[in-house]
């Protein structure tokens, strides 16, 4: 396969997250809705979680076994472990520590009681779609690092000449994405926000514009240390992510629904991924 059309299927796998990405347009839904929709963004993001630690564990995994069977010394699980737990802080506490700064730098000057309590109803008023759309943005964010990696191992089995892997990998990885949108979208709903389309776009591209990278790097280069040190990170940003919208479910007051949208959300990307075993991947 040619550089050219492995990075043309590597653009089509990531831009079937734009299929989704529209539905944040819809105009104020039903409270019930709302929860719904957050958790299912949620339960999409559980199951993308399992996934992505499934496949930023195995070579760690393979890399003590080869130690046990004695074909190699401990250098790899330590390189590995390092790459994984070490990715995994830098992406669930780079989002904390940033979220604690930005609203440190908004809180209101030293004023009186009666004008900051004002304050900070107005501020309350103002900060809920700010806080749906970073949130949606973070969410982008960890799918792209996720994303990333998807394109790293498009791009190193078509250079291997592995075709048939490739066309999986992509047809795969597109399904994925097509409703990955929907894990974007679920804090938007929630905070009732109608996300402008320069913003669904700039989110679309934050999310699936990695995957056409990745599989142009991966098409020259591969390296199972970088692979794993991206899945780490987006394994621990979609960690801090997936807290905040089950928080945002409890304040929603509708728990119930919260918990059978984070399931409806879980069987989706199940459903996706038996699609795709099914057929042949």
């Amino acid at each position: 396969m040619s550089f050219a059309q492995t990075t043309l299927l590597g653009f089509v796998a990531g831009a079937t997250i734009f299929l989704s990405l529209p539905l944040g347009r819809l105009r104020s839904a039903a409270p019930r809705l709302k929860s719904f929709l957050n958790a299912a963004s949620a339960g999409i993001l559980l199951f993308l979680l399992f996934e992505i630690f499934h496949q930023a564990f195995e070579p760690l995994e393979r890399s003590v076994l080869r130690v046990h069977q004695g074909q190699a010394g401990w250098g790899p699980p330590i390189g590995f472990g390092a790459v994984l737990f070490g990715g995994l802080a830098l992406g669930l506490m780079s989002l904390l520590y940033l979220g604690s700064l930005l609203r440190a730098r908004r809180r209101s000057p030293q004023i009186g009681p009666g004008a900051m309590a004002m304050a900070e109803a107005r501020a309350a008023h103002a900060e809920s779609p700010r806080v749906a759309l970073g949130l949606a943005m973070s969410i982008a964010v960890g799918i792209g690092l996720h994303n990333f990696s998807e394109g790293l191992a498009i791009g190193s089995s078509a250079k291997s000449g592995d075709t048939q892997l490739a066309l999986l990998l992509v047809i795969g990885f597109a399904l994925h994405n097509a409703t990955e949108g929907f894990g974007i979208i679920g804090p938007l709903a929630a905070g009732g926000v109608r996300a402008s389309w320069p913003f669904l776009l700039m989110a679309g591209a934050v999310a699936g514009g990695p995957t056409f990278v990745g599989t142009v790097i991966g098409f020259g280069f591969h390296n199972a240390y970088v692979s794993a040190g991206f899945l780490a990170v987006a394994g621990g940003a979609i960690i801090y992510v997936v807290a905040e919208l089950l928080n945002i479910g409890r304040k929603l007051g509708a728990w119930p629904i919260t918990l059978w949208g984070v399931f409806a959300g879980i069987v989706l990307g199940a459903v996706t991924e038996l699609i795709i075993v099914a057929a042949g991947g």
